[in-house]
């Protein structure tokens, strides 16, 4: 039986990456891996039941078969989380005003506006908050900063996969994606984070040298994957020499 899941190789890494900068910046603790295996199913929940919520169709029955699948992981993993500091349950009542956006554009059967896609890097980045905030136990400037740092991240990774598929066509978009990478590196400079500039450096040039390429989805996804681990890897190293901010 071949699991139901979203065909977006790219949203892996924006699971994965702050999720893992929290909790290696933040304080790793043996119960992370409970709360990622939650956050992981939590995920893949998400796809069968907003899919389930665009209206009756023929595989309704499916999107439900597979949202239960997912689900009651997802249920079971998170309870000792939350037994271990229940202020979790704050971190969870903050994904509901995003993915009631999310909601809004899968029942509108609008799922790739931009607005859509930014909500859901929101979300993804708070996952994050919530991985430093379980080790830490609080919320300082680091979190806020790891917090921005994905953010600006994976707002470029929208940018520049519109270019790539369904705004290939929008020179406008073209210019927004360029523009906004350009921005980020300078401001960085400017503000004497080398490493920092450094990190987004790799999306800047696959944002210019690969535009206008014809590339697989499955393709350009890898790339971004590999870009994210890149990411993930200079960040880790600006923590660890006390230079993420």
């Amino acid at each position: 039986m071949k699991p139901l899941m979203a065909k977006q190789h790219g949203a892996w890494a924006m699971l994965f990456i702050p999720f893992l900068l929290g909790m290696i910046i933040g304080e790793a603790r043996w119960e992370h891996g409970l709360l990622l295996a939650a956050w992981l199913f939590i995920y893949l929940a998400s796809y069968p039941f907003l899919m389930a919520l665009k209206g009756k169709n023929k595989n309704y029955s499916l999107y439900m078969k597979w949202l239960t699948i997912y689900i009651v992981p997802a249920i079971i993993f998170v309870i000792y989380p939350v037994i271990a500091e229940p202020r979790l349950i704050y971190f969870g009542l903050s994904f509901i005003p995003c993915f009631i956006v999310n909601m809004y554009y899968a029942k509108t059967k609008n799922e790739r506006s931009l607005i859509n896609d930014i909500v859901a890097i929101c979300n993804f980045c708070i996952g994050g908050l919530a991985s430093y905030y379980f080790g830490t136990g609080t919320l300082d400037s680091t979190a806020w900063v790891l917090f921005l740092y994905n953010f600006l991240f994976f707002a470029g990774t929208t940018f520049y996969v519109k270019t790539m598929i369904r705004e290939k066509s929008n020179i406008r978009y073209k210019y927004i994606s360029w523009v906004y990478h350009i921005i980020i590196v300078v401001v960085f400079l400017a503000m004497g984070y080398y490493m920092i500039a450094l990190a987004y450096i790799p999306s800047l040039i696959r944002a210019m040298v690969l535009y206008g390429r014809k590339l697989a989805v499955m393709k350009i996804g890898i790339i971004e994957i590999v870009n994210a681990i890149l990411f993930f890897i200079v960040l880790l190293f600006a923590a660890s020499t006390s230079t993420l901010m």
